[in-house]
């Protein structure tokens, strides 16, 4: 059976018309159900009719034919190449004369007739007019452009009406809607969303052949932005990144990029070549469109580096007494955070980012580093100065010289401390005595005592232990000094004398060697104890060297080798009385005088090259 198609309301009903030629039993004729049909591209079409003919009549031949033509024999469509293949005669030769023509093209659209020839000359009968083909094609109308939330009507078309039995199906994205069968030749969208968006078709239930897809366009503002990072691993300063911004939205949005709130560049991409940290933070993309925006989640930007901007900040301000406690805080910038160590000049003395000292000391004092050190490199800080204040400490007394001094002379007592700031005041004290003797880092002491100093700053004072000086007077000085410089020297004149004596005496002579005796005297003249108060005294020493022979008592010389000799030595210490005469007052000496016989003095010659009056004076 040939359908007959009509759109449904508010399309014009078209009544399916039937041509029927009633003849008589002895008549020619053809009757088509359908003389005109509309057909679908690509879909197979059934052309229904029916033929009469006399019954003494018998059927030669039987066939179809297209745009017949007035004095011309029409041609057999079976034999066209063009048909033979498509089309399919489904009657027989007695009144059925239905066919079905497949894959029906806009060539397709001709009128179609139906031919029989019978036994009898001149019985030929061609059915016309014939049957009308006209092939289409579905259209799906739809707007170009809507908005999200809009409600959306679709319809399917055909440039010819189809049959009101026709069963619509609609696509989307070439996948069939299948919630969307009905007669309807419409598809309404109410409350569209952007799910919605794509590519639609229709086509006929049974029926192979599909519209073209029409783009369904739903506008929205920007959705589910995203920002995707490149290298996803660990970025390193000096790296290059680039962040990638993914948007849906329609139309296209427009995209830029901020960091932290500041604007940083335009473009789906943003790209960062020689990373650093200051790039480090969160990032986001904003979509925008004439609908609306949209921005990214914060994507974060974590780039590692070495230490870097290492310093020493001291926790309190101004001056660090000995005792206070002391915090050093250790700043360093970098990612991952560093590892802290503290040095003094150079040696370890702790770890960590906060180093504190407690009842800090002196010991204290001096430069401090710390080390920042992470997996990509280390760095140490500038040096710092601890310098730790306290009172004076240590002090002691240092003697310029000897502690005892003559009367009238002076001894330089130097005062040392350990302070800090230095010690600027000091103070000299007599043991004994409450009130100060002096000031100053020194002092001259004039008289016998024990002395000791103190030291002061602005932290506190502390003192010295005591020294002790002693002052004599000149004449017990002077005495002490003459006898034991006189007997120093008398006894080294002695040894040389006994030497050069040995030297000048035969043997034979030593045998005859008298008493030898040193005669050693000191006295103080003949001053009375009265004068020896206001009157310096004399000391002398006398040394006699004596060696008599008998013939020396016969007061006879002789100058033989057995001659005796008469020697001796004498040594005086004379210190003058008068205190009032400077130019005498110092005056001390030593004479030295030896006496020899002729005799001896020839022997003596003989055996020493050189001899002479020995003397020297002392002051």
């Amino acid at each position: 059976m040939v359908m007959s198609v009509r759109m449904a309301p508010p399309l014009p009903l078209i009544f399916l018309l039937m041509i029927h030629n009633v003849f008589s039993e002895n008549s020619l004729g053809v009757s088509y159900t359908h003389s005109h049909i509309c057909a679908l591209k690509n879909s197979s079409v059934i052309m229904s009719c029916s033929y009469t003919y006399p019954n003494r009549h018998q059927i030669m031949k039987v066939f179809w034919t297209k745009n017949p033509e007035h004095g011309k024999e029409p041609p057999d469509l079976s034999e066209d190449p063009e048909y033979s293949q498509r089309l399919q005669y489904l009657g027989d030769k007695q009144k059925n004369c239905t066919i079905r023509l497949s894959n029906v093209t806009q060539k397709d659209e001709n009128e179609y007739c139906f031919r029989f020839i019978t036994d009898k000359l001149g019985d030929k009968w061609l059915g016309h007019p014939g049957v009308y083909l006209t092939v289409t094609d579905l259209q799906v109308e739809s707007p170009e452009r809507v908005t999200e939330g809009d409600s959306v009507r679709l319809t399917c078309k055909s440039s010819c009406a189809l049959t009101d039995r026709a069963t619509f199906i609609w696509y989307r994205n070439s996948q069939p809607l299948t919630e969307r069968r009905d007669r309807n030749n419409q598809l309404l969208l109410q409350s569209v969303r952007r799910e919605d968006a794509g590519r639609y078709s229709c086509a006929l239930q049974e029926h192979t052949y599909i519209s073209p897809a029409v783009q369904l366009n739903v506008t929205y503002p920007p959705k589910d932005s995203f920002v995707e990072v490149s290298p996803s691993v660990e970025i390193v300063e000096g790296d290059s990144v680039t962040l990638s911004c993914s948007s849906d939205s329609n139309p296209p949005a427009e995209i830029s990029w901020f960091k932290e709130g500041t604007f940083v560049g335009s473009g789906r991409i943003y790209s960062i070549s020689n990373i650093s940290s200051n790039h480090s933070g969160e990032y986001k993309c904003k979509s925008r469109n004439k609908h609306g925006q949209k921005d990214s989640d914060a994507v974060t930007l974590n780039v590692t580096y070495p230490p870097k901007s290492i310093s020493v900040s001291i926790n309190g301000s101004g001056e660090i007494a000995e005792g206070d406690s002391v915090t050093l805080i250790c700043s360093s910038d970098s990612n991952p955070p560093a590892e802290i160590s503290w040095f003094k000049g150079g040696t370890f003395v702790e770890s960590g980012r906060i180093y504190s000292i407690s009842n800090i000391s002196s010991d204290h004092s001096g430069e401090y580093k710390c080390k920042s050190r992470n997996k990509h490199g280390q760095k140490d800080s500038d040096a710092v100065t601890l310098n730790v204040t306290y009172p004076p400490k240590n002090v002691s007394v240092f003697i310029n010289g000897s502690a005892e001094i003559v009367e009238g002379d002076s001894l330089t007592l130097i005062c040392s401390s350990d302070s800090n700031p230095p010690a600027l005041n000091f103070s000299w004290f007599k043991e004994d005595q409450s009130s100060s003797v002096g000031s100053g880092q020194s002092f001259s002491a004039l008289q016998s005592g024990r002395f000791y100093c103190e030291a002061h700053n602005q932290h506190g004072s502390q003192r010295s232990d005591t020294v002790t000086v002693t002052v004599h007077g000149r004449k017990l000085l002077y005495a002490a000094g003459g006898v034991t410089g006189g007997l120093g020297g008398l006894i080294s004149i002695f040894i040389i004398v006994w030497l050069m004596r040995k030297k000048q005496r035969p043997n034979h002579i030593a045998q005859k060697q008298d008493d030898l005796y040193v005669n050693v005297s000191a006295h103080n003249g003949s001053l009375s104890e009265s004068d020896a108060a206001n009157q310096n005294d004399a000391l002398y020493s006398l040394i006699t060297l004596s060696n008599f022979s008998h013939n020396q008592t016969e007061g006879k010389a002789s100058d033989s080798e057995d001659t005796e000799e008469v020697q001796y030595v004498s040594v005086l210490y004379h210190r003058n009385n008068e205190m009032n005469q400077p130019e005498e007052n110092e005056s001390q000496y030593d004479n030295i005088r030896k006496y020899q016989t002729d005799a001896a003095r020839r022997s003596t010659d003989q055996m020493v090259e050189d001899q002479s009056v020995i003397y020297s004076t002392v002051k």
